[in-house]
């Protein structure tokens, strides 16, 4: 890494709210970058004894925390608010990484929209993969409840892509 691109990561740093940045290099060598350290001194490391460089950036204010029983008390809501709204539809996966189209052309209509029926083996939407348009067909039929994607949006394996309310 060059001077520039160093003297870069300690400007980002100093005007940013983050306290610390680690960059790791293939070879094992690393680049640490310290802000407010206990001693008052910033501090910018690359393999080598630190080198102490006086801050110009404000002290970053704390950060409240919530209590263990208000982040348990969160946590219990938003699942069970989650468990509610898709405990009763059957999820459709995507079956591989790719970008997600519901429909074949973008002047065609979508494969489905939400309240349609599908079919066990009805296509449902595609993904393309590595420039390769691949057909998602559906292994359950019922109502479509939900889309969770937008048309040409980037999906991971194993996302929902649909709710479906069995028949």
């Amino acid at each position: 890494m060059n001077r520039q691109k160093i003297e870069e990561l300690i400007e980002l740093v100093e005007k940013s709210d983050i306290a610390e940045l680690e960059v790791h290099f293939f070879g094992g060598r690393k680049i640490v970058i310290r802000k407010n350290t206990p001693g008052g001194n910033d501090t910018y490391l690359m393999n080598a004894p630190p080198t102490h460089v006086q801050p110009n950036a404000p002290i970053p204010q704390p950060i409240p925390v919530p209590t263990h029983q208000e982040t348990e008390k969160s946590a219990t809501s938003t699942e069970q608010s989650e468990t509610d709204n898709t405990s009763k539809f059957t999820e459709i996966k995507a079956p591989m990484v790719g970008t997600f189209y519901r429909k074949p052309s973008p002047d065609s209509p979508p494969y489905v929209n939400i309240g349609e029926h599908i079919t066990v083996g009805q296509v449902i939407c595609l993904i393309e993969a590595m420039k390769l348009f691949n057909e998602v067909k559906s292994e359950v039929s019922g109502t479509i409840k939900n889309i969770l994607l937008e048309d040409a949006s980037p999906v991971e394996f194993g996302q929902i892509i649909f709710l479906v309310e069995l028949d």
